[in-house]
């Protein structure tokens, strides 16, 4: 069975501030590394009132000071926006404060929009260095090489593990290529979910970091007691989705009793097409979706992404599937750690 692990985007709720996201992300933390969750990990998005997690290294560090076994990291560091050399310190920081559970997941996307990427001093053509820039990244994390007069300190010769992340075939066949650990974020970019992990498995190279593919997919899961608890909680998710279509990101609202007066029908489809890896129910319901998921995908480790207003029903979301990970029968083969 695939372990699970959890996406945090440190989501700031109608009437709260994001101090009271990252209490909420530390506490969330807490409890899944003793529900048995593989890995914690969080995102850098910028500009953005409803999400917390804009200083990804320092959010990373908070969670992994506040935790013992379970590996943190990101997901992803946007590397368009920032020097190889500044990320390499940052997790090599990171890695010499919590040795053997930091995990540096990579984006190429800007996670923010054109003025705000000016407001970082970079310029939309970085995307473009991404595969040089993540070799740049490896080599300040590996061993020194003879005559290299700059390195990273700390960073040089810990060999922080190194994730790809992506929504299209560009990171599988990247990932592939480099023979690394690969992140679909088909939790809300689903489409080419299916088409990335066949590319990426079958052109994957054996590297240092990985000797076969490990391929992780990202979902959305909204568990609770009953259907139609879960149902409503999902609101939230699905009132998050449709502000995204109409371009007005915000706080995470509250659930509502009727969805269907929020969204038009276009709205409907769109944001239910980005929701198609969303499994939304009872313990029972939740168990019917994640097996046929598992056994479609094939995933080696699902990342389960959970935005609901009310922090104890969140918990108890996770505290659900962290119940059912140990009973599901999955169809994927047992994996090589990654």
């Amino acid at each position: 069975m695939p372990p699970f692990s959890v996406l945090d985007l440190a989501p700031v709720v109608h009437g709260a501030v994001p101090a009271d996201a990252l209490r909420n992300s530390l506490d969330l933390a807490q409890h899944v590394e003793r529900w048995g969750y593989k890995r914690y990990w969080l995102a850098e998005h910028h500009n953005m009132i409803g999400i917390a997690s804009a200083a990804t290294a320092v959010v990373i560090g908070y969670v992994a000071g506040g935790t013992r076994s379970i590996r943190v990291g990101s997901g992803g560091i946007m590397l368009p926006n920032h020097s190889p050399l500044v990320i390499a310190e940052q997790f090599g920081t990171l890695e010499s404060l919590y040795p053997g559970r930091i995990d540096l997941g990579l984006g190429r996307a800007p996670g923010t929009d054109a003025r705000t990427l000016r407001a970082l001093r970079r310029h939309p053509d970085n995307a473009e260095n991404f595969p040089n820039d993540v070799l740049e990244l490896q080599a300040l994390l590996g061993p020194l090489r003879p005559g290299q007069t700059v390195q990273a300190v700390p960073g040089t010769g810990l060999s922080v593990p190194i994730w790809i992340l992506g929504s299209s075939l560009y990171g599988a066949q990247l990932a592939a290529m480099l023979g690394l650990p690969y992140a679909f974020a088909s939790h809300f970019a689903p489409d080419a979910l299916m088409q990335a992990l066949q590319v990426y498995r079958e052109q994957f190279k054996p590297s240092q970091q990985l000797e076969r593919p490990y391929a992780m997919v990202g979902i959305n899961v909204v568990a609770a007691d009953t259907d139609s608890e879960a149902r409503r909680l999902f609101t939230s998710v699905q009132q998050q989705f449709t502000n995204m279509v109409r371009r007005t990101r915000g706080l995470l609202q509250p659930p509502i009793d009727d969805i269907e007066s929020y969204w038009s029908a276009a709205e409907k489809a769109q944001a239910s097409s980005m929701l198609s890896y969303a499994f939304v129910g009872s313990p029972k319901t939740v168990r019917q979706g994640l097996a046929h998921c598992i056994e479609q995908t094939q995933a080696d480790e699902l990342m389960v992404a959970s935005a609901i207003y009310d922090h104890p029903a969140r918990l108890r979301s996770y505290e659900i599937l962290g119940g059912l990970a140990a009973n599901l029968a999955a169809a994927a083969p047992t994996a090589t750690s990654a």
